[in-house]
């Protein structure tokens, strides 16, 4: 019997010969679309290097207004999660005294199912994690804490594992450790299989013995290292019961971060604050929000459609969105929280180090390509879903990883193209020697959004650490001049290498991003420095 196509992960799953060859297609076209942008760029700057320069012009002046276009929505969101962040989340919820009635339960009847994935990261990386849930004001006999271990990890896992209970166990309603089994067949070892593990654990030792209703759990899907906010658990009860649909929504934090942004490389700090710049502006774009890292989802997802363990399902945290948003024929949404969550920049033992691992993680994230061909496919199964809207979501899911993969390189280098391959007749036109003129006026103007950036990035540092010199604010200001080399080194190869693997048949093992600590970090605990900025004394994110 032929697979469901929902649980499709690559064209080699298909039976169907010509399935299999358009699926094949559907794979091959995102690399096709931008290692084509790029090789005809080269060929063309040579045969018709008048028509590429137009097409420069034009393309950074697109890029221009589109730069602006999200530094407005950059803003707007920072000024939202500022004022998300001074809100009593827990006195909003005492007002709906009645409930929701798409739910029919009151906000005291809802309980978090909190995951919390671990492999080898150390005491240092975890314990702040349990700290911030102890911090947070959401009562604690309404949340449920699953430290979800791995077998591969060795015996010190579970035996970090068992530490960490002792010490957190008794403060929350349930505290349980899994062991995710290794080697299970036709399951990618990484995070999400061992929470569909976690949960199915927790269903069958907490949540049916005890009989908690389905529709009344909020499953959180955190990485080891997130810090939530005090108010987090009750910014998100809050959003689940007043959403039209919550049993059809997930509920998407800003992830900022921000725990060792002190520690780490200025290219580190450059990549991973823009992160999290593209998440606050997706933010202001709940249309093309899609769940990304640490979110939240209704239990009953779990049960319809089940979280993604297979082969090809890397990025499970975009994927179970997709395969939601088939699932229930295009009514899935993701609803944005305008809330933090704190977690680690990339690092590493060295400088050198901490590259390798900036690049190995931007390239997990980039294999999020490998849902194209999942999405086209499923589109073309799905007959419910208006012809629109998946002309829409095609769009948008084409454009940013074509963007992501080709963007950095048209805007930094081949502009130079025609000037170099395009010949002496082309060299001596007027179009010749406007075109660097033009464009680097287009582009001084684009760098508005490279000021913004610095600016907000500065109000969401968190207060720097005893022991680290004051010209390290310095460093936090000059950073972005990196910029354009960090999103060539970081994100266009990254981006090309993955589509270049898809193309290839190549799939992506999961790799865990190594988490450790440069140096002491040397502040205090993280939920009381959150629960200033929620006062607001401060006016600047003091981050956990």
């Amino acid at each position: 019997m032929e697979v469901d196509y929902l649980n499709f992960s690559r064209a080699q799953d298909l039976k169907n010969p010509k399935e299999k060859i358009l699926y094949r297609f559907f794979e091959i076209f995102p690399g096709v679309l931008s290692w084509g942008t790029l090789g005809g760029a080269f060929i063309l700057s040579w045969l018709a290097p008048a028509l590429v320069a137009i097409l420069i012009i034009v393309f950074d002046l697109y890029w221009f207004l589109r730069i602006s276009y999200l530094s407005l929505h950059q803003i707007a969101s920072w000024r939202q999660m500022k004022k998300n962040l001074k809100i009593d989340w827990l006195e909003k919820l005492k007002t709906l005294n009645s409930g929701y009635p798409p739910l029919g339960r009151v906000w005291q009847e809802i309980y978090h199912l909190i995951i919390l994935p671990i492999y080898k990261e150390g005491v240092e990386i975890a314990k702040p994690t349990l700290e911030a849930l102890v911090a947070s004001n959401y009562p604690k006999d309404k949340m449920l804490i699953v430290l979800a271990t791995e077998e591969r990890a060795g015996e010190g896992a579970q035996k970090l594992a068992k530490e960490i209970k002792g010490e957190f166990g008794k403060i929350f309603f349930r505290f349980l450790i899994t062991v995710h089994p290794k080697d299970i067949p036709g399951e990618v070892a990484g995070k999400g299989s061992n929470l569909a593990w976690a949960v199915k654990t927790a269903t069958e030792k907490i949540i049916d013995p005890l009989k908690i209703p389905h529709q009344n759990i909020i499953v959180s899907s955190f990485d080891i290292d997130t810090r939530v906010y005090p108010q987090y658990f009750a910014c998100l009860a809050f959003h689940y019961l007043k959403a039209k649909e919550p049993l059809r929504s997930s509920y998407q934090p800003v992830s900022i971060y921000n725990n060792n942004i002190w520690q780490v490389p200025a290219f580190s700090r450059v990549i991973s604050t823009s992160g999290t710049f593209w998440q606050m502006m997706q933010q202001e774009r709940p249309e093309q929000l899609v769940t990304f890292s640490s979110h939240s989802i209704p239990f009953k997802i779990f049960e319809e459609v089940g979280y993604p363990t297979n082969l090809m399902s890397v990025n499970d945290d975009s994927h179970i969105f997709w395969k939601s948003y088939l699932t229930y024929d295009g009514d899935y949404r993701v609803i944005p929280l305008h809330y933090p969550v704190s977690m680690d920049a990339v690092s590493g033992k060295d400088f050198f180090r901490t590259a390798i691992n900036q690049y190995k993680q931007q390239r997990r994230w980039a294999w999020g390509c490998n849902e194209i061909p999942y999405l086209l496919f499923g589109f073309l199964k799905n007959k419910k879903i208006p012809l629109w809207e998946k002309f829409r979501h095609t769009f948008n899911v084409l454009d940013a990883f074509w963007s992501w993969a080709t963007s950095a390189l048209l805007i930094f280098f081949l502009g130079w193209l025609p000037l170099l391959l395009g010949g002496e007749g082309f060299n001596i036109t007027l179009l010749s020697y406007n075109l660097p003129r033009l464009t680097g006026n287009i582009m001084t103007l684009a760098m508005i959004g490279m000021v913004v950036s610095a600016i907000i990035s500065l109000l969401l540092l968190p207060p720097r650490p005893a022991g680290c010199s004051s010209f390290k604010n310095l460093s936090m200001v000059f950073q972005w001049l990196l910029l354009p080399l960090t999103l060539i080194i970081f994100g266009t190869f990254p981006a090309l290498d993955a589509q270049a693997r898809l193309i290839l048949g190549k799939p992506l093992g999961f790799w865990v991003t190594e988490k450790i600590r440069l140096q002491p970090a040397h502040h205090t605990r993280g939920p009381a420095k959150a629960g200033r900025a929620e006062g607001g004394s401060e006016s600047r994110f003091a981050g956990p």
